[in-house]
């Protein structure tokens, strides 16, 4: 019995014995449940952070107001909630452009912009664009200039086109291109698409818009 005790010292003074070892183990177990214990509490409000909120939305001079939850996505609201299908789902990660909105008058892609963050904010869409059943300046000038194949990127189009001629009204064809650059489309209809915001910039003025 005294040898091994003799041994358990020896080891001991050069470093971590079985015991010892074993009992710093068990204690860092119990520190770490200790810790996951006191992150309960964060997890629990992160948890109650995807609670509908209440927002209201100013959306083609019409206010609208409606829960949302905080993830839901602008496009999502317009399409999904409110009904307002002008927008399109494209990429949904902001590079293709085909959900461009206007907000404040300024081409934004509403499927990177979240609902909360528009509130306070002027949104126009597509449908915002007419005058009753009468197509706007721009629409009428993709219309006459066939700036469209399959069509499902023109409603973006139209937007960014809007936004630029806001911006500025006789815009170069330099500028249109760089105007436009956000917004693709896979059917290679550019030089009409070009053409078309060089037409609305002439119908917006013959129209003192």
């Amino acid at each position: 019995m005294g040898g091994k005790k003799d041994d358990n010292e020896r080891r001991s003074s050069r470093g971590v014995t079985r015991r010892g070892f074993f009992t710093a183990v068990g204690a860092g177990a119990v520190g770490a449940a200790a810790i996951g214990r006191a992150q309960a509490p964060g997890e629990a409000a992160i948890a109650t952070a995807g609670e509908p909120a209440k927002v209201a939305l100013r959306i083609n001079g019409r206010a609208y107001r409606l829960l949302v939850e905080p993830r839901w996505t602008l496009l999502f609201v317009l399409r999904e909630r409110l009904g307002l299908s002008g927008a399109k789902a494209g990429c949904e990660r902001g590079e293709c452009g085909t959900c461009t909105v206007l907000i404040d008058g300024v081409p934004r892609y509403a499927c990177t912009t979240l609902a909360v963050e528009a509130e306070g904010h002027e949104i126009t869409t597509l449908e915002g664009l007419m005058n009753g059943d009468k197509l706007g300046p721009v629409q009428q000038a993709f219309l006459e200039e066939d700036a469209l194949q399959c069509g499902y990127c023109t409603p973006g189009q139209i937007m960014a086109a809007e936004g630029l001629l806001r911006a500025n009204p006789r815009p170069t064809l330099d500028e249109i291109r760089t105007g436009m650059s956000g917004n693709l489309c896979r059917c290679g209809a550019y030089t009409h698409i070009f053409k078309a915001v060089q037409k609305a910039s002439e119908l917006k003025k013959a129209g003192g818009r």
